[in-house]
Order: structure tokens, then C-alpha cells, then sequence
């Protein structure tokens, strides 16, 4: 899927780190208030191997841009087909709610689901050490 500027984004490429794949939407209140907390535990961990790779269910390209800078995901891998709940990844995923996140180690395995706030850190930390 590709990126907010078009460039085409893959999972396979962060093979070997812990990646959090976050789904969400401008639209989803609950994904924005969870922001700050991928944002905080992205801050702390990502020296140590940690990326976060954001799917949007977005279907305006312009809310979805805005949301990720008002919201500081300042990570490079947001990606988005701007079809809404039938986005590839989700339905690949079986997302049928949002915030949904999937949290995978350095060896491609799911390591967690529905993670939220100090639980993801607590996770990271283990992973991580």
C-alpha cells in the first residue's frame, strides 16, 4: 500500500524489528486518543528496534494527512488504500474494529493484540531488552 506521498510501503521491509501495526482512522476517536501513547512508547523504543507501521481505514486522503500531523506520528510508515473498512490489510487482518493493533516480534511472529497504553510499553520492554 502506499504511503500519504505515494511511495509504495511494505511490511516485509521492517523484518528483524518489533512492529506495532496499528489500524486506525482520522475519523476514530478512540484510535486519536491512543496516539500519544504510540507516539511515546515509538520515542523510547525505536533506538532499540521498534517501528510502528500505521493502516489507515481512511477514505479522504486529506483527513488522513491532517490527522497524522496533528496527531505527531511522526514514524514513515503510514500507509492507506483509502478504502475505508474494505482495505486490504484490515480485511487480511480480520480488523472489524478500530483501534486495532497487532504487535509483531523480530521474527515475524504475533507477539500481542489490543494493546493499549502502558500495556504496549510493558510488551516493548520485554521484547526489547
Amino acid at each position: 500500500m502506499a504511503d500519504p506521498d505515494g511511495t509504495e510501503r511494505r511490511l516485509s521491509d521492517l523484518r528483524g524489528k518489533v512492529v506495532l501495526i496499528d489500524f486506525w482512522a482520522s475519523w476514530c476517536g478512540p484510535c486519536r486518543r491512543e496516539n500519544p501513547n504510540v507516539v511515546r512508547a515509538y520515542g523510547e523504543y525505536q533506538q532499540k528496534g521498534f517501528e510502528v507501521f500505521s493502516v489507515s481505514l481512511d477514505k479522504d486522503a486529506a483527513r488522513w494527512k491532517s490527522a497524522i500531523a496533528q496527531d505527531g506520528l511522526i514514524w514513515p510508515n503510514h500507509v492507506s488504500d483509502l478504502n475505508g473498512w474494505q482495505n486490504a490489510a484490515a480485511r487480511s487482518y480480520g480488523v472489524s474494529s478500530i483501534p486495532h493493533v497487532v504487535l509483531v516480534d523480530q521474527d515475524g511472529i504475533i507477539a500481542a493484540t489490543h494493546l493499549r497504553g502502558p500495556a504496549l510499553s510493558a510488551k516493548l520492554n520485554e521484547l526489547l531488552r
